[in-house]
């Protein structure tokens, strides 16, 4: 019969594979996601930035180490980062802790992969992608582990015909794990991307989960495995269609406008920019996900009938795959 030490060594042998299994994937996703996105710029290229941080004899440090890779000026994409990060800490952060007020003392691994992509035509929707991973160290919880990610699109001109592929895609990257994952996965996308002292969604949408361990490691896995891997088969088809559309000052004034309400979301709302500037994290990699260049306008209102104002009628949640 095993004893309590020997029960909680095995536990933490689990965990030390669960976290190696889950590195190694996350930091091929990152490459092979690098790789196509310059193929798709056509010129340009990633500069890495790889760094790493030693725990602090106190402890009261993060450490741990990543690779910010971060393109600039592409013919494609005006800026786009695709970071990989794996750091350690001595104590949850708050907000990692809100549902699981016992885990608030433990210490702690967590790793990802996150990417936002700015692109140069204003036809061409920005996105993000994040696929993640919580461990706390403690004996005796079983929901010490648990797995987050999604990807999202934000369109400025939007096309019924990317929006319905999107979605598509996001729905089969899911489908291997049950019929109603997709839909849970999408609403759970639709209310986290929502600004509420706008009464808009950040976009139209896709997929968003977190807390995810339900089922087991295995499962909770693979579903991140398949939305990580689904990422570029949903963006690239639309790369395709929309980067050499012709656009002008008004487009890109509309364009920059836009990236101000994406701002406004990530520095007020987003759960992994706060989980990262509370522990300490890199803010150059954490920040990585700001647009190079925005405005603010005060009380700015597109006219009615245009272009610019039929962006209202997709910032709010639907069903967009209705009848197909």
């Amino acid at each position: 019969m095993a004893t309590d030490g020997q029960t909680a060594a095995a536990a933490r042998a689990v965990a030390a594979d669960h976290i190696e299994a889950v590195r190694g994937f996350f930091m091929a996703l990152q490459d092979r996601i690098c790789a196509a996105l310059e193929q798709a710029d056509g010129g340009a290229c990633f500069v890495e930035d790889a760094w790493q941080r030693e725990a602090q004899p106190d402890g009261g440090a993060l450490s741990g180490l990543g690779r910010t890779r971060v393109l600039k000026e592409g013919a494609v994409f005006e800026q786009g980062g695709v970071n990989f990060s794996a750091v350690s800490g001595p104590q949850m952060p708050a907000s990692a802790t809100a549902h699981r007020p016992e885990l608030a003392a433990a210490p702690w691994t967590a790793m990802g992969v996150s990417l936002v992509l700015h692109p140069r035509n204003p036809y061409l929707p920005t996105t993000h992608m994040n696929v993640r991973f919580f461990q706390a160290h403690v004996d005796g919880s079983e929901r010490n582990w648990w797995f987050g990610g999604g990807f999202d699109l934000t369109p400025f001109y939007p096309f019924d015909e990317d929006v319905r592929h999107w979605h598509t895609v996001a729905r089969e990257a899911v489908a291997p794990f049950g019929d109603d994952v997709y839909p849970r996965l999408k609403q759970w996308c639709d209310e986290y991307f929502f600004l509420r002292h706008r009464g808009e969604t950040r976009g139209v949408g896709g997929l968003f989960y977190d807390d995810l361990s339900a089922g087991g490691f295995e499962r909770c896995f693979g579903i991140t495995r398949h939305v990580g891997n689904g990422f570029l088969d949903a963006y690239l088809p639309i790369v395709a269609r929309r980067k050499a559309m012709a656009w002008g000052e008004r487009e890109r004034e509309f364009q920059l406008y836009r990236r101000g309400r994406y701002v406004e979301f990530n520095l007020v709302y987003d759960r992994g920019t706060l989980f990262g500037l509370q522990s300490g994290g890199r803010a150059e990699s954490i920040l990585m996900s700001m647009p190079p260049r925005l405005r603010f306008e005060y009380g700015y209102a597109p006219a009615p009938g245009s272009a610019e104002a039929r962006l209202a009628d997709y910032l709010r949640p639907r069903d967009w795959l209705a009848g197909g």
